[in-house]
């Protein structure tokens, strides 16, 4: 189960774990091609929403091209029913879930809002969706891995939740309200070890600094490959496949794994 897959490192996951040999069930809020719009992410944003590609139904076609079950799941994180519901979905229609990537985030609102900008509602909005509600779906897909004697999450965590920016928000660097949230989050993976290990295993992956599908439709330079370099989406869906399938994986536990070094460590690219 794979979140946040009609795009980006979400879609490069779902078709990697495909041609994996895995069934793969998936969420996203853009169901059909040409719906996905980007979203302003400040209050301080002049750029304009523009088209983007990547949705559900297009996943679907692809994972189905590779011979295995797709399962498209229309999900929005602000929705604690509609993340209780993807899980229950899942579980209903195929009585399990191998391998749970927590990739969806909420990137828009206040994600790059200034600390002057930034309001109770604006903040709570990201911690309850980068967290809390991150949380309620783990929650919900624990104990049938439990029952099942493994299981393995991917938490996408950041490096804004550790990094302090070179620069405000929008000008080199990104808002407080969403490195706050991915910090609170970066914690998930180590209390479901303590608690369930070693039957459930989950590890924290570092994308990097990735250029989405969003990022490219919303300017042609990237803010921030001259500090921190850019990286495919690739790179972190071929880690989270060894993550999810290799048997020794378990030495990644209890780490801060940070996809592009880890990538050349292992060969995978």
């Amino acid at each position: 189960m794979v979140t946040g897959a009609s795009r980006g490192i979400g879609k490069a996951t779902a078709l990697r774990l495909a041609d994996a040999g895995f069934d793969v069930a998936f969420t996203a809020r853009t169901a059909h091609e040409g719906e996905g719009r980007t979203e302003v992410n400040s209050v301080r944003s002049t750029e304009a929403v523009v088209a983007i590609p990547g949705s559900l139904e297009l996943t679907e076609k692809e994972i189905r091209q590779r011979g295995r079950r797709a399962l498209p799941i229309r999900m929005d994180l602000m929705a604690a029913d509609q993340v209780v519901g993807a899980a229950q979905m899942v579980l209903g229609e195929w009585g399990r879930v191998d391998v749970l990537v927590n990739n969806a985030i909420l990137a828009g609102g206040a994600s790059m809002d200034r600390v002057a900008d930034l309001t109770a509602e604006s903040m709570g909005r990201l911690i309850t969706a980068n967290y809390i509600h991150q949380v309620l779906l783990i929650q919900q897909v624990v104990p049938a891995m439990v029952e099942a004697g493994a299981g393995r999450i991917v938490n996408m965590v950041s490096a804004s939740a550790r990094l302090d920016p070179r620069g405000p928000a929008g000008d080199g660097g990104w808002g407080i309200g969403y490195s706050a949230s991915k910090a609170a989050f970066g914690r998930v993976a180590g209390g479901i070890n303590a608690e369930f290990g070693p039957a459930v295993m989950a590890f924290n992956v570092d994308p990097g600094n990735v250029v989405t599908e969003k990022r490219m439709a919303l300017a042609p330079k990237d803010p921030f490959e001259d500090h921190y370099g850019s990286e495919s989406p690739q790179v972190t869906a071929a880690v989270i496949e060894y993550l999810a399938t290799n048997g020794d994986a378990g030495r990644y536990l209890r780490k801060w794994n940070y996809a592009p070094e880890l990538s050349r460590e292992l060969g995978l690219t």
